[in-house]
């Protein structure tokens, strides 16, 4: 597999910029904010593109299925601790948490989409 083939996936893409993004915000907090809190938004907001890529690489659509649920699961938590962060005044202000949250609204659908489309493999 060369990196060009799972670049080619718009869900992969965009998991990719989010976890980037979380990264960005991340970065920028306090020392316990990071410790306690951080690692766990940033750890389940690049799982997502991790899980992607890992289940593109099994080249076997039912692996690949599987890991796309773990991924999806990763983006729920990411959702979660995102709301979390918001809440407890630790998003920048220049971030707009409705942005984020629509992100991941985008990201579910394509990646939910994914999914169908490697169900539809399976059941060939």
């Amino acid at each position: 597999m060369n990196r060009s083939d799972i670049d080619s996936l718009e869900v992969f893409k965009m998991s990719m910029s989010f976890g980037d993004q979380i990264w960005d915000s991340v970065i920028q907090w306090d020392d316990f904010s990071k410790k306690a809190f951080g690692y766990q938004l940033v750890r389940s907001a690049d799982s997502i593109a991790a899980n992607i890529s890992e289940g593109y690489g099994r080249y076997f659509f039912k692996e690949n299925r599987q890991f796309c649920y773990i991924a999806r699961g990763s983006l729920y938590e990411a959702k979660t601790w995102v709301i979390k962060a918001e809440k407890r005044n630790l998003i920048p202000k220049d971030t707009s948490i409705i942005l984020l949250l629509n992100e991941l609204e985008m990201l579910l659908k394509k990646l939910n989409a994914y999914i169908n489309y490697i169900e539809k493999h399976i059941k060939k």
